[in-house]
């Protein structure tokens, strides 16, 4: 039976890392870098609370992954950092924006550096969390006592909490044009400090990285359907964190793309999940989850940027030793991918055969799982069996 991605991913969590937690007590005295962590289950009653790291001093880089790949960290690292990172909890209710609890949560998610802090737990934490959505963290416990330092606020998120007239989206949309890390606003956005006050509400970490990405995308989207496509077909390259990706663009109208395989990630396993969006958004929820929207955002931000149109076809690889560590692997690769120096080619076989000798996997296996690529070589007259063929070479991720 083939497995849909959620059940896939499922698997592999479960499969790819024993647990590291950190030796700890019930008492702990740390840094939250700052952090913190809404849980979805049981909404609107749900889980929340800082993750605190035993270290002291400034450890934002435990929770900034827009520095993670632009300063090489390795996979080891970034989850070294991660399972450093102790998760407290409460069980609240998302519309209790009164609670004294809940209020400080928002002054962690809105300083503008770490902040040092004390925790009593009413059990040794316990376990640690991956998953494809958000980034991984360490052991957990519920809180039976809670106090941080005060720190002076982010100046740009203190401005959206304090204008309650302010809806949600505009917020999200001022706060990326005034180039605050998209982590910064996700985890603001998620404590409910922006949109119209009496509306505001806690919102599942999980779920509010899907909102920010798609409230970006649809803005910048808005923009970018009006400008003229580009004129030539364009490839960007970028390989970390044992993915490689790679962005087609083509001198069309938006249509967009994502095509993503596993390969040999737990096994001898070849997975591929697809799915697209024809010259206007989705309207119902990516079956491939959040990577789908976030890397549309990473990909409109740069055509807003250079104020061209263009389809876009997105093929992403990730092999042996991949670990699911959040959305943001998808955001900051593709991001460098726009930022590097793309190859220009005349027509999309061109193209497609030149990032098919990237590839690990042969290109039937992504002409037969992708509807826009398929249409897009059958426009230009090729034939598919030109790309069924063996290959030899073929450049896989060197950090493999």
């Amino acid at each position: 039976m083939t497995l849909g991605k959620s059940e896939y991913l499922r698997a592999l969590t479960n499969s790819t890392l024993q647990s590291k937690s950190v030796h700890l007590g019930k008492e702990l005295e740390g840094t939250t870098p700052p952090s913190i962590f809404i849980g979805s289950a049981g909404y609107p009653k749900v889980y929340a609370g800082p993750l605190i790291t035993p270290e002291h001093g400034d450890t934002s880089h435990y929770d900034l992954p827009e520095r993670w790949i632009p300063e090489r960290r390795t996979q080891e690292e970034i989850i070294r950092y991660r399972f450093s990172l102790i998760r407290g909890k409460r069980l609240v209710s998302t519309a209790d924006l009164n609670n004294r609890y809940i209020t400080q949560l928002q002054e962690i998610a809105l300083s503008g550096s770490s902040l040092e802090g004390e925790a009593v737990f009413n059990e040794v934490p316990t376990g640690f969390s991956l998953s494809e959505d958000h980034a991984p963290y360490g052991p957990s416990a519920n809180l039976e006592t809670f106090s941080c330092d005060q720190v002076r606020w982010n100046d740009s998120l203190e401005k959206v909490y304090d204008d309650t007239d302010l809806n949600a989206t505009e917020a999200i949309m001022r706060l990326h044009n005034q180039n605050v890390p998209f982590s910064s606003i996700q985890k603001a956005f998620s404590v409910g400090t922006m949109g119209y006050g009496k509306k505001r509400h806690l919102v599942p970490t999980r779920w509010s990285i899907t909102a920010c990405d798609s409230a970006i995308a649809d803005n910048l989207y808005k923009k970018v359907r009006t400008y003229n496509p580009i004129d030539i077909y364009k490839v960007y390259e970028f390989s970390s964190l044992h993915n490689h990706y790679a962005v087609i663009l083509t001198p069309t109208r938006w249509q967009y793309e994502w095509t993503e395989a596993f390969i040999k990630v737990m096994g001898d396993e070849e997975v591929v999940f697809s799915d697209y969006e024809l010259f206007k958004p989705k309207t119902e929820y990516s079956s491939v989850g959040g990577c789908y929207y976030t890397c549309k955002m990473a990909v409109l931000e740069a055509l807003e940027r250079e104020k061209k149109q263009a389809g876009v076809v997105v093929l992403r690889e990730a092999h042996q030793g991949y670990v699911p560590l959040g959305v943001f692997n998808v955001r900051e690769n593709v991001r460098n991918a726009m930022n590097s120096n793309g190859k220009e080619f005349e027509s999309f076989k061109e193209a497609f055969s030149y990032v098919s000798g990237t590839m690990t996997l042969p290109p039937d296996r992504f002409i037969k799982q992708g509807r826009v690529l398929r249409s897009l070589l059958m426009q230009q007259q090729t034939r598919l069996s030109d790309f069924f063929q063996d290959r030899s070479g073929g450049r896989q991720d060197s950090d493999k």
